[in-house]
């Protein structure tokens, strides 16, 4: 039986977030009535950032389940007892109306902020939301002193949250603030996981992704392997089961079962929408098109283009969360191994062999990452849009570049990502340029631009190059950059 990797001795406290730290502080000391957007999907910290900007007296924080509006308008009027110690009597605010006014008006002047926390079971569906949002919207259009308030609306339903305040949405033109939460990159996952040696934490980061609840699970003092045999594989693992389950408890994805053989289908590798019909056992049809489109709306999903696909090439997905790409690909697969022999045997024998290989496409989303990180600091330019570029060239042979990244001032830098354990040799320069010469002849205007002497190169090896690579990559004299797992966490 593998024991729990759970850490619990160091209390918790904020990672990232600055940008909405500091502006949803800024909302309560402006003196008057704000209101507030707070989106992300589940377990990525909207709770959790609410909860610690805000002293606890200055701070009353609801969070709605997912049983009916009025269980949920009770049980927030007993809460709001609780945390005042005032009498509060749900008889006394039959409404959601009456409710709203209690809130915006309770222990005025004092600075206040109230922060419902998954809006959307405020109601019964998005017509019943949009209704809740016009008796909220009634409120707050009455007449009152002013005072230092904020009103937090949050939720893990994105796009019914985000509808709140589209065009002709009663709340349309109100919220004063707005922000969607995401998972960590991998350099604040590493504080999170903070493992010892850097390869550790960016296979960390390959198998957990960047959702703080994951991370949080980590004990970074025991062997990565041991981690994430605990977590990951081993039929009561923690992680495994949020995985797992995180499909079934999204609002509005209804045959869940389906949204789950999608996803898998993507993670071994179908990334075409008729690839991903016939692996999932479902109909091409624009059922399937929609359910894509809300993967990708979710974050768990991602879309795929060349950088200069035309608007009719077909849409290749990835998947876009690490864990769940660990998972699909690396766990599901092996369910019934799971079942039969120890998880730390299915790890060594099954996982182990094939981490690496796995971990080439999750390095390449870390360097883009890392470019951006360290751009400010290092002068570099600014990238117009990261991509790379899958294909063949005039002989149909296959082509595959690992970055072609448009910049803002007019140049493409190209380069190539290595999850390597020995150094690489200039063999891959000499490959690297090549392939942009195949790509020119086959008539790619970024290819031809890439040539160029000014046009940068960005090679990343994990475990660095040998010594000749620098002179090598010197006498192309392209304007080169040569990074490490140091330089990326650097």
């Amino acid at each position: 039986m593998i024991v729990s990797m759970m850490k619990s001795t160091v209390p918790p406290s904020l990672i990232d977030r600055t940008t909405e730290q500091s502006e949803l502080r800024a909302l309560l000391d402006g003196g008057t009535h704000k209101l507030a957007l707070l989106t992300g999907r589940r377990r990525v910290g909207k709770t959790f950032l609410i909860n610690h900007l805000w002293p606890s007296e200055r701070l009353f924080l609801f969070t709605a389940a997912r049983t009916t509006p009025e269980v949920n308008r009770r049980q927030l009027l007993q809460d709001l007892a609780r945390w005042s110690g005032e009498e509060i009597q749900p008889e006394d605010y039959p409404t959601w109306r009456a409710v709203f006014r209690l809130l915006l008006t309770f222990r005025a002047p004092e600075p206040l902020v109230v922060a419902l926390d998954e809006f959307q079971y405020f109601a019964d569906g998005d017509t019943g939301v949009a209704a809740v949002a016009s008796e909220l919207n009634a409120v707050w259009e009455e007449q009152r002193p002013e005072r230092p308030f904020v009103l937090i609306l949050s939720g893990s339903a994105v796009g019914t949250m985000e509808a709140l305040a589209a065009g002709g949405a009663p709340l349309y033109g109100r919220f004063d603030w707005r922000g969607r939460l995401g998972p960590f990159t991998y350099w604040y996952a590493a504080e999170l996981a903070p493992f010892p040696d850097r390869r550790d934490r960016a296979v960390a980061y390959g198998i957990f992704g960047g959702t703080p609840r994951y991370l949080a699970l980590i004990d970074a003092t025991r062997p990565l392997a041991d981690v994430a045999t605990g977590l990951m594989l081993d039929p009561h693992g923690e992680v495994r089961l949020l995985v797992d389950s995180a499909l079934d408890q999204e609002d509005g994805l209804r045959d869940a079962g389906k949204y789950r053989a999608i996803v898998q289908a993507v993670a071994q590798g179908q990334t075409e929408r008729n690839e991903i019909a016939q692996r999932a056992g479902l109909q091409n049809d624009n059922g399937l098109r929609d359910k894509l489109a809300r993967l990708v709306e979710l974050g768990y999903l991602e879309e795929r283009r060349n950088i200069d696909a035309k608007p009719n090439e077909l849409i290749r997905y990835g998947v876009a969360d690490a864990a769940f790409r660990f998972y699909h690909q690396l766990v599901a697969p092996n369910l019934s191994l799971l079942e039969r022999y120890p998880a730390d045997e299915v790890w060594a024998e099954v996982v182990a062999p094939v981490l690496d290989r796995y971990m080439g496409l999750e390095f390449e989303r870390i360097v883009v990452q890392s470019y951006d990180r360290r751009r400010g600091a290092l002068g570099l330019p600014m990238v117009r849009e990261w991509g790379r570029w899958e294909g063949t060239d005039r002989m149909r042979k296959s082509l595959e570049i690992d970055i072609v990244a448009p910049l803002t001032d007019g140049r493409v830098m190209t380069g190539a990502v290595k999850w390597n354990r020995d150094p690489v040799s200039p063999t891959m320069h000499y490959a690297h340029l090549a392939m942009l010469e195949r790509a020119a002849d086959a008539g790619r205007s970024w290819a031809h631009q890439a040539l160029k002497a000014d046009a940068p190169l960005l090679y990343v090896a994990a475990n660095g190059f040998t010594p000749g690579f620098a002179e090598a990559v010197a006498e192309s004299g392209h304007p080169t950059m040569c990074w490490t797992l140091e330089e990326v966490y650097a």
